[in-house]
């Protein structure tokens, strides 16, 4: 995927996100366009954090039979316990890995965050080995950081008299 194209991707994302009329449907909206723009984004999902273990929200790809993982389990609560985007080259390699495919050979972990919280995270897996790279670190902390202003201000609007 050249750079433009990343762009018009970002482009896409942060329009669905902003015309989205709540949180759940501009993170669905952005797994959606996510998965179809890049062919090697075998499986995309966000999880969400409730108090003490993130909970599976959208996703597209094979159902996961991790619907919850608590902070610090896993690739993904080591990157939402750390704060930080973690890349996996090789899933096989890294015993933290929680199987949920047999194809699946790399993965992405990036927190969505609103100042220095957790709310949640995008995790993306793909059958490709070492698939990710700097331009899917620098293209997913930037939609994370677009589904964290509207899952924080949708929160902030519920919780405001």
């Amino acid at each position: 995927m050249t750079d433009l194209d990343r762009d018009d991707l970002v482009t896409a994302i942060r329009s669905a996100i902003a015309s989205a009329p709540n949180p759940g449907a501009a993170m669905t909206q952005a797994v959606r366009l996510l998965k179809d723009a890049i062919p090697y984004y075998s499986w995309v999902g966000i999880y969400l954090l409730d108090g003490n273990e993130l909970v599976l929200g959208p996703f597209e790809g094979k159902p996961s039979p991790h619907t919850h993982i608590p902070l610090g389990r896993g690739i993904c609560g080591a990157a939402a316990a750390e704060k930080a985007t973690i890349i996996v080259d090789d899933v096989n390699a890294d015993p933290r890995y929680l199987a949920c495919s047999l194809d699946t050979k790399s993965e992405i972990v990036v927190p969505i965050m609103k100042g220095g919280d957790v709310l949640g995270e995008i995790d993306i897996d793909s059958d490709r080995l070492a698939a990710f790279n700097s331009d899917d670190r620098e293209l997913l902390e930037h939609v994370a950081a677009l589904v964290a202003q509207k899952v924080s201000s949708k929160m902030r609007k519920t919780v405001t008299p």
